[in-house]
C-alpha cells in the first residue's frame, strides 16, 4: 500500500523527528511504501485551511495517490473536536483511503472494527453537539437573569420625537445628538426602523 505519513506538533520546540522514525519504521514493517511524509508545525485545533499539511494531506487523498495515512496519535491529526475530526476521517473513506494511529491501533480504518470505530466517534460527535448547545443555553439563561438581552426596545414617544424633528429640517446626526442616539439608529427611527 502506497502510504502517507502525516506528523503534527503545536510549536517549533518540538520535536517532530521521534514521530517520525518511529512511522516510518511502523510503516516498513507493514511493507507499506511510504511515498509522502507531510508535516505541520500549528495548533491541533486549528481547521485545515489553517494547518498547511493537514490541507496538502486531503488533496493526496482527493486524488487517490495514496492507500493509507499513518500518524502518531488522533490528538496529532486533528484537536478539532470529534465532530470535525470525524469529518476529516469520513472524508478519508470517501477517497477510498484507509488511516492508522500508530499509538492508538484499535483507531483504524484497517481490520473489522473499522465500522465500529467510525460509529463510537460518530456517537461522541453527536454528543459533542449535544453539550455545546446546552452549554450555550445555560449561558443565556445566566446572563438573563443578570442583563436584558436584545436590543432595546424603543419608546413611542422617541420615534415621534425622531420624526419631528426631521420634519423641522434637522439632519440625522443632530437628531442623534439630541436624543443621545447615534447617526444611524437616528436614520433608522426616522424612517420606520423600530
Amino acid at each position: 500500500m502506497r502510504c502517507v505519513i502525516y506528523s503534527r506538533v503545536s510549536t517549533i520546540d518540538q520535536n517532530l523527528n521521534n514521530q517520525l522514525e518511529q512511522l516510518k519504521k511502523y510503516a516498513e514493517s507493514q511493507d507499506w511504501e511510504i511515498v509522502k511524509i507531510i508535516t505541520d508545525v500549528s495548533s491541533g485545533g486549528k481547521p485545515s485551511e489553517e494547518r498547511p499539511g493537514l490541507n496538502e494531506l486531503l488533496k493526496i487523498c482527493r486524488k487517490r495517490q495514496c492507500d493509507i495515512v499513518l500518524f502518531w496519535a488522533l490528538d496529532r491529526f486533528s484537536r478539532e473536536g470529534s465532530r470535525k475530526t470525524l469529518k476529516y476521517l469520513t472524508l478519508l473513506d470517501y477517497f477510498g483511503t484507509n488511516w492508522h494511529s500508530f499509538a492508538e491501533p484499535y483507531i483504524s480504518s484497517l481490520g473489522i472494527f473499522s465500522d465500529a470505530i467510525i460509529a463510537i466517534l460518530s456517537a461522541l460527535a453527536k454528543q459533542e453537539r449535544v453539550r455545546i448547545s446546552e452549554r450555550t443555553k445555560a449561558g443565556l439563561d445566566r446572563i438573563r437573569g443578570k442583563v436584558k438581552l436584545g436590543r432595546p426596545k424603543t419608546a413611542g414617544n422617541l420615534f415621534e420625537k425622531a420624526k419631528t424633528l426631521r420634519k423641522q429640517g434637522l439632519s440625522y446626526a443632530k437628531i442623534g445628538e439630541q436624543l443621545s442616539l447615534s447617526k444611524t439608529r437616528a436614520y433608522q427611527l426616522c424612517n420606520g426602523n423600530t
